[in-house]
């Protein structure tokens, strides 16, 4: 497959996409998330949606899910409003501090039309990597 290095847009990301993300804390602690991310049109933008099952070692999997606000510059809000981080068009790195811990999230859409994002969380109170991979449904 050929890669596709063009700035992305709002517009790329609408519809369904299957998303599988793998959580690895410090203390080597694994989580596994498997379900879909729904991006659907909104007056301001686009609504994310995902929901899922979430497996967090051995214990049995567990329904999950997560929302937030896409808009026209892909800066992405929480479901209350709060601004989280702007997603960088081609690609690359964008941060969050949520006092006291650091969210620095690395998005790769060199293989689109899927991607990942990765983020790295620090501080005192979070330590863990997160992959998710999002991929057309």
């Amino acid at each position: 497959m050929q890669s596709d290095r063009c700035a992305r847009v709002l517009a790329d990301f609408e519809g369904s996409w299957r998303l599988e993300r793998h959580i690895t804390h410090a203390d080597g602690t694994e989580a596994r998330f498997d379900g879909v991310a729904v991006w659907s049109a909104d007056s301001r933008g686009l609504a994310y949606h995902e929901s899922g099952s979430l497996r967090i070692a051995d214990a049995p999997a567990m329904q999950a899910e997560r929302r937030y606000l896409w808009t026209a510059d892909l800066d992405v809000y929480f479901e209350d409003g709060r601004f989280f981080h702007r997603v960088p068009d081609a690609g690359g790195e964008a941060d969050h501090w949520c006092d006291p811990d650091r969210y620095v999230v690395r998005y790769d859409f060199s293989s689109w039309p899927a991607f990942t994002a990765v983020w790295q969380v620090s501080g005192p109170k979070k330590c863990y990597r997160l992959r998710s991979h999002y991929r057309r449904c």
